[in-house]
């Protein structure tokens, strides 16, 4: 099939890229024209695992192109996809003038029968907004309107979509769903399923999926949190959680607080969703302010155990990324945790896999970055693990010990055992758990 994706951010790139690797012919359209121009001659402008091997194989093989030019990249198109940016408004709304205005510009210039496809997260209503938009210049025979949410985890986007959980596909229309369907068919040959159905209940899916998704977050947050008043440890209270089928063991983890593309941006959308009904969705509200907090309370543990004042304090930061193998810093926990730790005089010593350019580029030199781990630990009074990449899970205690002033450690992702800490003699606060030393054990 020819396909055009018109963003080529996150989701469009990635979505491009899987179906060319189907077999289909794919041209991404964007107007960062030197993106673009990185993107022909190679370069994969986002990091995620395994998507770099599915770009060269399918640009050297012509299935996958680049152009600026909106009516080359639809020409032949039968199906055009939205991978267009819906940033939240001040007031929690998605923004939707990227679509709208892609919209309008294809109601000019379409020619014969294609579907238009709503891949970003959009608010209920969007896909008709869209047909309201195209219909002004376009007669209805010549396009549908097809609401596709997608639903990759960055980190692992390429098996997402390659081997979907699902399918949502919402439309009313018989030959839209026939050729959606053949679209489709080859990333479901194991049996997972295609749910077809209408466009509002196809939206609501995906706001539906992620706000549950942060609320169970939020949730086990909670729970440290008064574990850690009560004398209790997460890690029995989750096991004994997860193991309930009724329940099960994802996003049972407690941390520094959720951040990225999606969840933040999805469960403000919805809310204003429900704000705009008249209907008060107060398990949303409570979601979102929890989380807030929740990004606070490692920076304050920190700051707690300096008595208040960090001034001349190094503080080493592992992880910026607001999860592992992505350099995405939306909303990362890291970047709110850095803020405070400075405003109390600290100096940050940071160090991410993937991630380090991108903060670079928003904060510049208000934090040193480092060549790996144990750099970032010299001289340091206390470490603090805000991401939990894997090589921070079983790294040489040794080493950060004799790299730090103190053996002081700030677990936001609770990667170690507490009675492993003890063995290696570090002071240890983690998410949830028991206080692990006291000022003597860090006198040595």
């Amino acid at each position: 099939m020819n396909i055009a994706v018109i963003g080529t951010g996150y989701v469009g790139l990635v979505s491009g890229t899987c179906f060319a690797e189907t077999g289909n012919n794919v041209v991404c359209v964007d107007i960062d024209a030197a993106k673009v121009e990185r993107m022909k001659n190679g370069e994969v402008p986002i990091y995620e695992p395994g998507l770099e091997v599915l770009f060269n194989r399918n640009t050297k093989h012509g299935r996958l192109s680049f152009t600026t030019n909106l009516e080359e990249g639809i020409e032949g198109a039968q199906i055009i996809f939205l991978a267009l940016p819906t940033p939240p408004g001040e007031d929690g709304s998605a923004d939707l003038g990227y679509i709208m205005d892609v919209a309008h510009k294809l109601s000019l210039i379409i020619k014969d029968y294609k579907i238009i496809v709503d891949k970003s997260t959009v608010p209920v209503g969007t896909a008709e907004k869209v047909h309201e938009v195209l219909v002004e210049n376009l007669s209805e025979d010549l396009f549908d309107v097809v609401s596709n949410p997608e639903f990759l985890r960055e980190g692992v986007a390429v098996d997402d979509f390659m081997k979907p959980d699902r399918v949502v596909i919402g439309t009313e229309s018989p030959k839209a769903k026939k050729l959606m369907h053949q679209l489709y068919e080859p990333f479901v040959r194991q049996g997972n399923p295609i749910y077809y159905m209408d466009k509002r209940s196809a939206e609501m899916t995906k706001y539906a999926a992620n706000s549950y998704l942060a609320a169970r977050i939020s949730f086990m947050n909670e729970i440290a949190n008064l574990c850690e008043i009560m004398g209790a440890n997460v890690d029995n209270v989750r096991k004994g959680m997860g193991s309930d089928t009724r329940i099960g063991k994802r996003f049972l983890f407690p941390g520094v607080g959720y951040g990225g593309s999606c969840f933040p941006k999805d469960v403000q959308a919805l809310h204003k969703t429900s704000e705009e009904n008249q209907y008060n969705f107060k398990i949303l509200s409570s979601v979102m302010e929890v989380n807030s907090k929740q990004k606070k309370i490692l920076a304050n543990k920190i700051i707690d155990f300096f008595d208040g004042d960090l001034t001349d304090k190094t503080i080493a930061v592992w992880g910026l990324a607001f999860k592992p193998n992505t350099d995405d810093i939306r909303e990362a926990p890291a970047l709110e945790i850095i803020d405070i730790l400075l405003s109390k005089g600290a100096k940050i010593q940071t160090y991410d896999p993937e991630a380090m350019p991108n903060v670079k580029a928003l904060v510049g030199d208000k934090v040193k970055y480092s060549e790996d781990q144990y750099e970032a630990l010299i001289g340091a009074d206390a470490l603090a693990i805000i991401t939990e990449w894997s090589a921070f899970r079983t790294p040489s205690f040794k080493a950060m010990k004799e790299l730090m002033k103190k053996p002081v450690l700030f677990d936001g992702r609770n990667l170690y055992d507490i009675e492993l800490m003890k063995d290696k003699g570090f002071y240890y606060e983690s998410m949830g758990r028991p206080v692990l030393g006291v000022d003597e054990q860090i006198e040595a």
